[in-house]
């Protein structure tokens, strides 16, 4: 049989760091080894971002946090009404269809 109970992980943050960082801009690159996640500021009438902290993660654990972020923000909107996104096209059909044409 294998021990299935969860172990107990004591987390230590320090002051500066649970202070936080606000960031409204982000970018993500990638290798084969490794996802880079830039969290930063832009701000309105300024032409440039700046990034304020830089996270270097596996693609194993990138996955992990996707699946963890997906799940706090569906239990969010449960709670709170759907996040709204600001200039988010509506989900529109765009472009030419096929309608009624022979084949």
């Amino acid at each position: 049989m294998s021990n299935t109970t969860p172990k107990k992980i004591n987390v230590k943050l320090d002051e500066k760091v649970g202070e936080g960082v606000y960031a409204n801009f982000f970018m993500i690159t990638n290798s084969p080894s490794e996802f880079i996640i830039d969290f930063g500021r832009i701000l309105p009438g300024i032409p440039s971002a700046k990034i304020y902290s830089r996270i270097l993660s596996t693609p194993q654990h990138a996955k992990q946090l996707l699946k963890i972020l997906e799940r706090n923000v569906e239990n969010f909107e449960k709670q709170h009404g759907e996040i709204k996104i600001p200039g988010k096209p509506d989900e529109k059909e765009i472009g030419f269809k096929n309608v009624g044409q022979n084949s």
